[in-house]
């Protein structure tokens, strides 16, 4: 991948962006259980920093999707892994269809808006019975003259207590099989017959998640994206953008968690010397930065060949499935080497271990990356 100096200034920018005006409040974020979302959404589209590889017609910036990355690297260094999903959600996952198959009004409805950090969307894929079985999703929307009429819910949706509108994907027919029996609709979500319930986690705890049901809610047919019966092609092309996302995002909280750990093994005294000077804990420091430095290079890879216009599915779920399971095993490792101190919960790497439990799971599963995988190895039919 070959940065260059417009990379380098964009970077800067969502740095000091982190750094200034983020990272200072995430610990009362945290406590409270809710970041203030339009605020940070707001900051982030004053700077451009919303829409980077999308039209300028709506207020993005016409960039290729190496900036997206770039960017999206920076948000690792948000010290809160619920604030750095949240701002995933806008920029990389709720927004890619509507950018690329939505109608020029249904775009300057909510995408301007949204560039602009005026509004908070939200990802609407997921339910109870169908988080990684995508087809396997029962929320209808029901044609009804110029409206569709919305029935069913949505769970575990990020930033889903303050958003002001869903990407949702429901069943809009029952004909032509799961695959292509399904749409993409944009749902206001202070429309009528709609009810949120905030969900506690075991980490992300500056993020609000949300269970949403949908009772007979009307939204204008022209919110439809796209056409109608092709909601879950559009959907697995989401998904490339948010596994990126979520792998480059995952590069600057999996760093921290090393520079921390190694500052704080040269400090800490034990049986005489260092914890550092210990052969087993340098070499496992090492490793794991290898680790980390070998997901960079696929991830680069990936952004270089999506940048081309090459589908990237079989790499970016690789991707996905490295950082899943570096996600469980770094923090859990970091930990050990705090020893009583890595248990505290004022500790940035207590919080580190429960918030990046969720990258096994989130963006699909670690199970689903390899079936994803082994299928396009053609080593699995299914």
């Amino acid at each position: 991948m070959q940065w260059t100096h417009e990379h380098d200034e964009l970077r800067r920018t969502a740095k000091r962006i982190v750094d200034e005006e983020i990272n200072p409040h995430v610990d009362e974020w945290e406590r409270i259980g809710q970041f203030p979302a339009h605020h940070v959404m707001k900051l982030l589209g004053d700077a451009g920093l919303i829409g980077i590889s999308r039209s300028s017609d709506y207020g993005g910036l016409d960039l290729d999707y190496s900036y997206e990355v770039a960017c999206s690297e920076e948000m690792g260094g948000i010290h809160a892994y619920g604030v750095s999903t949240a701002i995933g959600v806008q920029t990389n996952m709720c927004i890619p269809a509507l950018a690329k198959y939505g109608s020029d009004a249904l775009r300057a409805e909510w995408l301007t808006p949204t560039f602009a950090g005026d509004l908070v969307g939200c990802i609407g894929v997921s339910e109870v019975g169908s988080g990684s079985d995508v087809a396997n999703v029962k929320s209808v929307a029901r044609r009804d003259g110029d409206d569709y009429v919305i029935n069913g819910q949505k769970m575990w949706i990020s930033t889903g207590m303050q958003a002001d509108w869903m990407c949702m994907l429901v069943n809009t027919g029952e004909e032509n099989g799961p695959h292509r029996n399904k749409s993409l609709i944009v749902v206001p979500l202070n429309s009528k017959g709609i009810t949120r319930n905030k969900l506690e986690k075991l980490g992300l705890h500056s993020s609000d998640t949300a269970q949403i049901f949908f009772d007979d809610v009307r939204v204008p047919a022209g919110n439809l994206i796209g056409e109608e019966g092709r909601g879950f092609i559009y959907q697995m092309e989401q998904f490339q953008e948010e596994r990126l996302y979520v792998v480059a995002r995952s590069l600057g909280i999996m760093q921290d968690a090393l520079d921390t750990t190694i500052e704080y093994t040269r400090d800490r005294q034990a049986f005489g010397k260092a914890v550092i000077d210990n052969q087993f804990v340098a070499f496992r420091i090492a490793e794991m930065q290898t680790e980390v430095e070998a997901l960079r290079a696929m991830l680069h890879i990936a952004t270089e060949k999506y940048v081309a216009g090459e589908d990237v599915a079989t790499l970016a779920s690789m991707a996905k499935y490295k950082m899943g399971r570096l996600a469980e095993w770094i923090p859990g490792e970091c930990l050990r080497f705090w020893g009583g101190q890595g248990f505290m919960h004022e500790n940035r790497i207590s919080r580190t271990y429960r918030d990046m439990k969720v990258g096994a799971i989130g963006g699909g599963s670690n199970e689903i990356m390899l079936q994803i995988i082994a299928k396009r190895m053609k080593l699995s039919a299914s």
